[in-house]
């Protein structure tokens, strides 16, 4: 402990003795510490905001579109038009054992909703009771998505999009459940509205500027023979490359297509488009790591120099102790123990400033397009492995530096 004190008293005296040079470096470390943390604060922040936002459209679902053949099979040409239809649906649940999940989906735009004077020409989008997990269109309280009796007794029921539902019910603020409104010119009972939600990626329309109703509803009121398209999910990640060949085997012997045909059918695997972000965000937090890293490595520079310094005005001092039975290690140990506290004290003073930024930041209206930065415990571990980098860089060349002098050449001084 008496060590501990001693080595404490001399770091002391030598920031009285060098006070403008210290509070320097010590402002390198604490500048470059809150270059990292606020970076990659940043960063993690953005990428939570962007995968948040893009599980909008679902968790691990797979879209099928029909497509058209490019190659010639079983006497037929390619160049021919698939297209998907709602048997197809229950025929893959039936057939691949991987899908879990499965939602037929018609869309159409051919008839205006209508509340009173109030009109909107949104996406009309015919799904089964499934699609409520599939996209996360959850209904809110008091509401209730479509339900398998909807489906079986082709009812007129009708879930609204929170965006159509403020266009058609903009000066009421109470609840519309159990309303009508008129799809084309037949009566549709509200029964339920979407649950806000966050959404980047679409393929039709956004959510919010949907309404749901029974997929046999709307194909009895529009007569569309073929649905727009088919959304599937696997029992896991790792089943999803398995379910997609057996699906392309399946459609393949319905509708007459090589099974290696990848144009046949399109395929939207958002388990892979998810991937591709995890590497885009993972090159973006490298890129925000190298700038800090610089900054902070500046910073370690700084203490290095001001321990070289500190070790050459003391050098009598380190003769001293030498003499009077002080080791190597010994002196290795002090100078070593100086530059590391000078580095904690800077990481410290980074962090707490670190954390205000972030907590400003909070306030600072831009959430809705790059997200809340965030200290997560991997930004900690990442900032306090590249502190203890530099306090070893820092501190260890100097301090062996002071280690191997000569204590005749030292007190010589």
């Amino acid at each position: 402990m008496w060590r501990i004190r001693r080595a404490l008293h001399e770091l002391w005296e030598d920031v009285r003795a060098q006070k403008l040079r210290t509070t320097l470096t010590l402002l390198g470390i604490a500048w470059g510490t809150v270059a990292v943390v606020v970076l990659l604060a940043f960063g993690t922040g953005l990428e939570r905001h962007t995968v948040k936002r893009f599980h909008g459209l679902g968790d691990r679902i797979v879209i099928l579109f029909g497509g058209e053949t490019t190659k010639p099979f079983a006497g037929f040409g390619d160049g021919r038009p698939i297209r998907l239809r709602e048997a197809d649906a229950q025929l893959l649940m039936d057939q691949v054992p991987e899908i879990v999940l499965l939602s037929p989906e018609y869309g159409s735009r051919s008839a205006p909703v209508r509340n009173g004077r109030a009109v909107a020409n949104p996406n009309i989008t015919g799904v089964w009771p499934s699609y409520t997990y599939l996209r996360n269109v959850i209904a809110e309280a008091g509401g209730r998505f479509i339900n398998d009796d909807d489906l079986d007794q082709r009812r007129r029921v009708i879930v609204l999009g929170d965006g159509v539902r403020e266009l058609l019910f903009e000066n009421e603020t109470g609840d519309v459940v159990g309303r009508q409104v008129l799809v084309g010119n037949t009566p549709f009972t509200v029964i339920g509205v979407m649950r806000p939600k966050q959404q980047s990626s679409s393929y039709n329309s956004r959510d919010r500027d949907r309404v749901f109703i029974p997929a046999s509803t709307h194909r009895a009121m529009f007569g569309q023979r073929y649905v727009n398209n088919i959304i599937y999910r696997t029992s896991g990640a790792e089943a999803t490359q398995a379910a997609e060949r057996k699906v392309y085997e399946v459609l393949g012997r319905k509708y007459r297509f090589d099974p290696t045909d990848d144009d046949a059918i399109g395929v939207w695997d958002t388990t892979e488009f998810e991937k591709m972000f995890g590497y885009l965000f993972l090159a973006f937090n490298l890129f925000f790591l190298i700038v800090g890293s610089f900054t902070l490595t500046v910073g370690g520079i700084g203490v290095a120099n001001i321990m070289y310094i500190v070790v050459r005005e003391r050098t009598k001092e380190i003769g001293i102790k030498r003499s009077v039975g002080a080791t190597s290690r010994d002196i290795l140990r002090q100078f070593f123990f100086e530059s590391t506290a000078i580095v904690l004290i800077g990481a410290s003073t980074g962090f707490l400033l670190s954390l205000g930024i972030v907590r400003l930041m909070a306030y600072i209206p831009i959430r809705e397009f790059v997200g809340v930065p965030v200290i997560s415990s991997k930004v900690g571990l990442i900032t306090m492995g590249l502190l203890m980098f530099v306090a070893l860089l820092a501190g260890f060349f100097p301090a062996r530096k002071a280690a191997a002098l000569d204590p005749v050449e030292c007190l010589r001084q």
